[in-house]
């Protein structure tokens, strides 16, 4: 039987959608896609690599998803206050996107990734990028600050992600409402004429 890297892919995403990251171990793949661990190298060099196109998969789709259901044309609060509350929905009922909120995989996966490909990639691919495109048409269209980049934009947003893995520090009885509020401050501060 004639093993491509697909194969591997498909096998991985269903075990790591079913036992999450940590239990999902390189000989669980192969004995599913039916290969040798050896095999396994020859696509991919480590469980980190395969995860990761996974979720970029998975995390792809979901940005799809979102930005076809949210109304672009709207006000720029309600767009990201819809959009950012579609995202952490889906991101709790997609086990593969949860693992993103495990610390321990979560330091094990940038970890893999600096060492990697460095922290470029980690900014370029990974981060909470939904709202790349969106952002300088808003700045072009005078809905956002022309003062402030579009990257630092997208860092603030980027923001988000660390605050909603840390709702039970917070405290959990504050969500969604503190995000919404955060979202809205943020937007109305980037609205704001200098």
């Amino acid at each position: 039987m004639k093993v491509d890297k697909a194969d591997i892919f498909v096998n991985a995403r269903e075990l790591f959608a079913a036992k999450g990251f940590k239990d999902t171990s390189i000989s669980d793949i192969t004995k599913k896609t039916g290969i040798a661990v050896g095999s396994f190298y020859k696509f991919y060099g480590a469980k980190e690599e395969v995860f990761l196109d996974v979720f970029m998969a998975e995390s792809e789709q979901l940005k799809k998803e979102i930005m076809a259901e949210v109304d672009l044309d709207d006000e720029p609060v309600a767009v990201i206050k819809e959009a950012t509350a579609k995202m952490f929905v889906a991101i709790r009922e997609n086990p593969i996107l949860r693992e993103w909120y495990s610390r321990d995989v979560y330091a094990k996966l940038e970890k893999y990734i600096y060492e990697q490909d460095g922290a470029d990639k980690w900014e370029d691919e990974y981060s909470y990028n939904l709202f790349t495109g969106i952002i300088k048409k808003w700045q072009q269209e005078g809905k956002f600050r022309n003062d402030i980049d579009s990257d630092m934009i997208l860092a603030i947003f980027n923001t988000f992600q660390y605050i909603d893995m840390h709702k039970e520090e917070i405290g959990s009885q504050y969500f969604p409402q503190l995000m919404e509020h955060m979202v809205e401050f943020i937007v109305k501060g980037l609205q704001e004429k200098n």
